[in-house]
């Protein structure tokens, strides 16, 4: 029996729904996008937080390699870098620099966006039952009751596009709610808390001898009644540094280069300006605005319609200095393969609502962990902490204070920041120990570098800081 499924958005939420549909057995898995896709790992126009830094958590790398089996090793392969937490990160949080330790943590993968979206976009079009259209969606057809397809808008008009399943993994800009109040379905919840935060990147040449320096970051500070202000520097594939920005409304980062340097040497720690005053720039300040936290309540509405399923950034979005939006997509799509193995098929009763209530399930975690932070910030829109917000915020601040010199706290910490773990690991005994007991070491006065690290910093230097 032939079945159809139609993705809206070939961006990484939709390829990976791609993936698991074709391996569930789907005749024809057809993605629509409006963009024309490059033909390699370039920046894409409907993506404009591509050209900054992200971060492939382990706990979502773990799910992409479940949906598309070697495509870490894929990744390393065209340069991906892989960093561990415990030892190969430079980070000074709000509460210090954290120290770096021999034992094992948890990794990631660091590379362009553009690179994670194509290689994950090539594996799965290797799948003789997927393809991708260039084409809008402008709508579902059907009824309240169950959507039969999508209305494609393209070069020869309108035309109808009928699908046993419809998922919509358009991404921020979604119109899901617009189009379900066409269908007769009306009175979907949506959040924004919104704190302003202005990215702004540039990528740099690595320079000679600086090609295993940390991956380095100065982290963000909620605590002080005052505007969020970040910097990192992110090795990625092509023997460069991704050097990104960001800062909440009322300490937005400049566009022009002489001020983003001076941005970076304006923080808490001038590390990263006095990395990059010694490196080549490769591009131009790259800036963008679209950053605030919004949840659409899809899972809580009284009603769903058999046939549709929303997943990644159309279900909930999240401020990207946090590093979650390719995990919670990659999540999602793992739900949606589940789901279809226990269902058997595209149009079996109750999916598309299990598939739903599933995905929802780390869109509200990692919403809980951007959020919880955001609102702190003194000029953020949409929410206020809470009395909840100010004990979790306090027993963080314990944690990450206790991190700097216990590995049982910083375990607790990498173990959630990578989302192999839920944020209840924060709570378990040992980790509730650790916050209690405080760090048995003292505080770091600086970055803990290697002499041969600390060499590479003061020959790029070019500040006189």
């Amino acid at each position: 029996m032939s079945r159809r499924a139609v993705v809206v958005g070939a961006g990484l939420a939709g390829m990976l729904a791609a993936a698991v549909l074709a391996d569930a057995g789907v005749t024809e898995v057809v993605v629509l996008d409006r963009d024309e896709l490059p033909d390699g790992p370039r920046q894409r126009r409907g993506l404009p937080q591509g050209r900054h830094a992200h971060l492939l958590m382990t706990g979502g790398l773990t799910a992409m390699e479940e949906i598309v089996p070697g495509v870490g090793k894929r990744l390393l392969a065209a340069g991906a870098h892989e960093i561990s937490l415990s030892s190969g990160v430079l980070a000074r949080s709000p509460e210090g620099w954290l120290r770096r330790w021999r034992r094992e943590g948890p990794v990631m993968l660091t590379c362009t966006r553009a690179l994670v979206d194509w290689t994950v976009r090539a594996a799965v079009l290797e799948h003789p039952r997927v393809e991708v259209r260039r084409a809008a969606a402008v709508g579902l057809t059907g009824s309240a009751g169950r959507v039969r397809g999508v209305r494609v808008s393209g070069p020869d008009g309108e035309a109808d596009l009928d699908a046993d399943l419809v998922v919509d993994a358009s991404g921020r800009g979604t119109r899901i709610v617009t189009w379900l109040e066409g269908l007769g379905l009306s009175g979907v919840r949506t959040r924004t808390v919104d704190s302003g935060l202005v990215n702004a990147s540039r990528v740099y040449r690595v320079p000679a001898g600086a090609e295993r320096f940390p991956l380095t970051i100065v982290q963000a500070d909620p605590y002080v009644s005052r505007p969020g202000r970040s910097a990192m520097v992110m090795p990625v594939e092509g023997d460069r540094w991704l050097v990104s920005c960001g800062g909440t409304r009322g300490g937005e980062p400049p566009a022009d280069a002489e001020g983003f340097l001076r941005y970076t040497l304006d923080l808490p720690d001038p590390i990263v300006g006095r990395l990059i005053s010694g490196a080549e720039p490769l591009t131009d300040v790259h800036v963008s605005r679209s950053t605030s936290n919004v949840r659409h309540y899809l899972d809580k509405a009284p009603h769903w319609p058999e046939g549709l399923v929303v997943l990644g950034d159309a279900l909930g979005t999240f401020n990207p200095a946090y590093g979650q939006g390719m995990s919670v997509a990659a999540f999602g799509a793992r739900v949606l393969g589940r789901e279809l193995g226990r269902a058997g098929g595209p149009d079996a009763p109750g999916l598309a609502r299990r598939v739903l209530r599933g995905a929802a399930r780390p869109v509200d975690a990692a919403w809980a962990m951007a959020v919880g932070q955001d609102v702190l910030y003194p000029a953020t829109r949409g929410g206020r902490p809470g009395i909840a917000d100010r004990v979790v915020t306090a027993y963080t601040r314990r944690m990450t204070r206790a991190a700097a010199g216990s590995f049982a706290a910083a375990s607790a910490i990498w173990d959630v920041t990578s989302m192999r773990t839920p944020p209840t690991r924060m709570f378990h005994p040992a980790a509730v120990l650790a916050a209690l007991t405080g760090s048995p070491l003292p505080a770091l006065s600086g970055p803990p570098l290697t002499p041969a690290e600390r060499e590479v910093l003061d020959g790029l230097d070019r500040t006189g800081v």
